[in-house]
């Protein structure tokens, strides 16, 4: 008897930002992601230069990439990626998507997870036409986020340039890198915000002092 042997397409998840620090609500969202999507790993992608920070300081990328190795390290489910920290100049997304179907094959499905209040400004984004064609996005609720407007842009985007756009909706965990880096310059605990071990490697390096 002859078997078909089909190959199985990748679902990646791809989890992208300065990460300055990366915290539990990035891991909570992305596990929860990649349960109800049936993703086979979600990457977790530290931006480089990233172009819409021009004017605002970023830690060291050697730095995120670190915290985020040690943040994701017990996870067999979760991946961090060099891509665009080792890649020169401004980091872009077209770009990475690209790359990624070179490594995983065009059959793979890419899954690009974003915050509610992102999906407006994803017509701003370089190549955005491309990007609506390499991957689908991943829309996860935001604290303050207008849902009326929200569901009208998703429906413009879909209409307009065909993106496909699932929205998850998810516990709202108010925990920022913003907050994170202003507990720690003021002498304040961040247990429980960062796992143990991203806490830990906020101190050893005298981070956001």
């Amino acid at each position: 008897m002859v078997q078909n042997n089909v190959t199985k397409i990748k679902k990646i998840g791809i989890s992208g930002g300065t990460f300055d620090p990366v915290h539990c609500g990035h891991l909570i969202a992305a596990q929860e992601i990649r349960e109800r999507l049936k993703l086979d790993k979600v990457l977790f992608i530290p931006v480089g230069l990233p172009p819409h920070k021009k004017d605002h300081r970023v830690t060291e990328a050697e730095h995120r990439y670190n915290m985020v190795f040690e943040a994701v390290r017990s996870n067999p489910f979760f991946e961090v990626s060099r891509i665009e920290i080792d890649r020169e100049g401004y980091t872009y997304t077209i770009d990475t998507l690209q790359y990624l179907k070179t490594v995983y094959g065009d059959d793979a499905r890419l899954f690009f997870i974003i915050g509610a209040d992102v999906v407006p400004e994803l017509v701003t984004w370089r190549q955005f036409e491309e990007i609506f064609r390499l991957c689908e996005f991943v829309a996860v609720n935001r604290p303050g986020t207008q849902k009326k407007d929200f569901f009208k842009n998703v429906r413009y985007l879909k209409e307009q340039y065909s993106a496909i756009i699932h929205i998850i909706k998810l516990p709202l965990i108010e925990i920022s890198s913003t907050d994170i880096r202003r507990r720690v310059k003021e002498g304040r605990t961040i247990k429980y915000l960062v796992p143990e071990s991203v806490e830990k490697y906020i101190y050893e390096n005298g981070l956001y002092r």
